[in-house]
């Protein structure tokens, strides 16, 4: 055997191995994402699951405020019918309307102190409150390994390895301008 053959085959399994360490980086990266996206789903289960004891606790005392629980009702089923599909535009959407429902309807707390005073109310509104910085904390996180999974594919030579087995792009969990502002639901009792 030649030095030119040996040669040739060292660079060969050197070309090989720089493929395959690309590969498996990209392939961290999409479950990176994945893994982003599900941490984010929990908190949404979770939000979900109290937000129907919320709006019961609230009717006991808000009567008059129908229109205000009905829409808090409509925008969790929005968000949970997004979530379901994947919808990350729909979902964007149908937060901005939960999110600014549950402020109205914290708002409007204020006028019913009996409400304001029942120690359920406080737990839901403490525990969604929670619920929501988390989520907004995880929204940061799943954007981030969004960004860096988007980077990476198109990025040479990555995207070599990325078109030959399909890497897809992932899409940003956005919301409107008026969501991207922290809501203090705290201040809202203030």
């Amino acid at each position: 055997m030649s030095l030119t053959s040996v040669a040739l085959i060292v660079v060969l399994i050197l070309l090989a191995a720089y493929a395959i360490a690309l590969y498996n980086a990209l392939v961290r990266l999409k479950h990176g994402v994945s893994k982003a996206w599900s941490n984010i789903d929990v908190m949404l289960k979770q939000r979900h699951e109290e937000l129907p004891k919320l709006v019961e606790t609230c009717k006991q005392y808000m009567q008059h405020e129908r229109g205000t629980l009905e829409a808090v009702i409509a925008a969790r089923s929005a968000v949970s019918s997004a979530r379901e599909k994947g919808d990350l535009g729909a979902l964007g959407k149908a937060e901005t309307g939960l999110r600014m429902g549950l402020g109205q309807l914290f708002a409007l707390a204020e006028n019913y102190p009996e409400l304001k005073a029942n120690e359920s109310f406080q737990h839901l509104q403490q525990r969604i409150s929670g619920l929501e910085h988390g989520i907004a904390d995880r929204r940061e996180l799943y954007n981030e390994a969004v960004n860096l999974n988007n980077v990476r594919i198109e990025q040479f030579p990555d995207l070599i390895i990325a078109r030959l087995f399909a890497f897809k792009a992932a899409v940003l969990l956005e919301f409107s301008e008026g969501e991207k502002a922290d809501v203090d639901l705290k201040s809202l009792f203030g």
